[in-house]
């Protein structure tokens, strides 16, 4: 495991922009009069969309310069570039309230690798439908919401999401299996800041048993997809996948288990990335500085 970030010296800042020469030199020459030393930088030239993006991880040895400084000394480059772009203290846990539904294998996963240090993430509120892992949470210590949704208290129940997602200063939402469709309104909200998880035979084999279906097709492969949440269902930027390769012997309750162990592990890092301003949203997709 890496280092932990000094807390406010170290810092994370990200940027996208139409290209044009001078950029790296532009953002370096900032760095440079406000005390930075860059420990990482990564960059990206989109030269199909004409963009450019880019993550810089520095230090800052001046223990006069600030977060404000930064920000109000970046702003004249960012204006003279065209430049969108976010800084963040890199030691700063990442505010996170998970969803979940009947399926826990996600919740648990992101939980114990929360508790280890594994994530820089905190969570503050665990929200279900379901009662079903109240106890869980408990043993971690996680307060824990219980709302149910049904056609006609949906909206209610999204208002209270809501409300907590601003009283507990939320910064990223993770569904991790809640097996409820999100409102248009309540995607657009959340723009950039929701993540979901879901098997990689959508929009092939829909319903509640998928993996059954799958094993009467005789796939070969088995994965999952964590992406952003928008309002078109599970077609949100994706952040990360990955497959395990399967064959006739395994059974249905196997290829789920292996189905389960694959959503798990491209979740906690769609989770790891997102945290770490790793996850650039370029249009329709994202860069992924890894």
């Amino acid at each position: 495991m890496s280092p932990r970030p000094q807390p406010g010296r170290e810092f994370v800042l990200t940027l996208s922009c139409p290209d044009r020469a001078g950029l790296v030199h532009a953002v370096s020459s900032f760095l440079v009069t406000h005390s930075g030393n860059i420990l990482e930088s990564q960059q990206f030239d989109d030269r199909l969309q004409d963009r450019f993006f880019m993550r810089v991880h520095f230090d800052v040895s001046d223990p006069g310069v600030s977060p404000e400084d930064l920000r109000t000394g970046f702003g004249p480059v960012a204006e003279a570039y065209r430049i969108t772009w976010q800084l963040h203290d890199a030691s700063t846990p990442t505010r996170t309230l998970v969803m979940v539904s009947k399926f826990g294998h996600c919740l648990n996963d992101l939980l114990f690798r929360t508790s280890t240090g594994a994530l820089n993430i905190e969570i503050p509120a665990i929200v279900s439908n379901h009662r079903d892992f109240e106890a869980l949470a408990r043993n971690y210590g996680v307060p824990f919401h219980h709302i149910p949704v049904t056609p006609q208290t949906k909206a209610e129940a999204e208002a209270r999401l809501l409300r907590l997602v601003d009283e507990l200063d939320v910064g990223l939402v993770v569904l991790a299996r809640y097996m409820q469709i999100l409102s248009d309104d309540l995607c657009k909200k959340l723009d950039g800041r929701a993540i979901n998880i879901h098997h990689s035979f959508l929009p092939s084999f829909k319903g509640a048993k998928p993996y059954v279906q799958a094993h009467q097709r005789g796939v070969k492969l088995v994965g999952a997809t964590a992406h952003y949440v928008t309002p078109d269902l599970d077609e949100g930027p994706i952040i990360e996948q990955d497959v395990v390769r399967v064959h006739h012997r395994h059974a249905p309750d196997e290829l789920v288990a292996l189905g389960r162990d694959v959503e798990a592990q491209v979740l906690a890092r769609a989770v790891e990335w997102h945290s770490e301003s790793r996850v650039l949203v370029n249009g329709h997709c994202t860069v992924v500085f890894r």
